[in-house]
């Protein structure tokens, strides 16, 4: 059985995210801003809202991530790399979208900005050790494999 995300329009210019084929892993987040363009400045994070809001279900969480066409062309991406919107949040999703390009970029109101996974995780309860299970890597770690 499919899982329903209700999501509730808190602006009245507000889009459904939507997969843009039928394999997506990621719905496309649409920027709903007051003006009809934002400008990001290089090195600029700015909060662009969806006006969205999301219940997405227990044992869920969304994962925002960026979209290759806007990240690779314009250098536009998530200034957090991976957004997390836990189930028990209702308010605005905002992506705080991040210009790592050199020269200025524009977005448009109703410009696609990024993309959000549903994805269900386990949650752990963590516990105190004082030693812990070898294994054939042990503590090595950033490019230790494949040696």
């Amino acid at each position: 059985m499919t899982p329903i995300v209700k999501v509730q329009k808190l602006r009245e210019n507000a889009v459904l995210p939507a997969y843009g084929s039928a394999c997506a892993a990621g719905a496309d987040l649409v920027a709903c801003t007051d003006e009809a363009q934002v400008t990001l400045q290089s090195g600029e994070t700015r909060l662009i809202p969806t006006g969205l809001a999301m219940e997405i279900p227990a044992g869920y969480v969304g994962l925002i991530y960026a979209r290759s066409g806007i990240a690779c062309k314009r250098g536009l991406a998530p200034a957090n790399k991976v957004g997390v919107i836990d189930s028990d949040y209702r308010g605005e999703i905002l992506v705080a979208l991040y210009n790592q390009s050199g020269t200025p970029q524009t977005i448009e109101r109703g410009e696609r900005i990024a993309q959000i996974v549903i994805t269900p995780y386990l949650a752990v309860q963590f516990e105190a050790a004082d030693t812990l299970e070898d294994t054939a890597r042990g503590d090595g770690g950033f490019g230790s494999t494949g040696k």
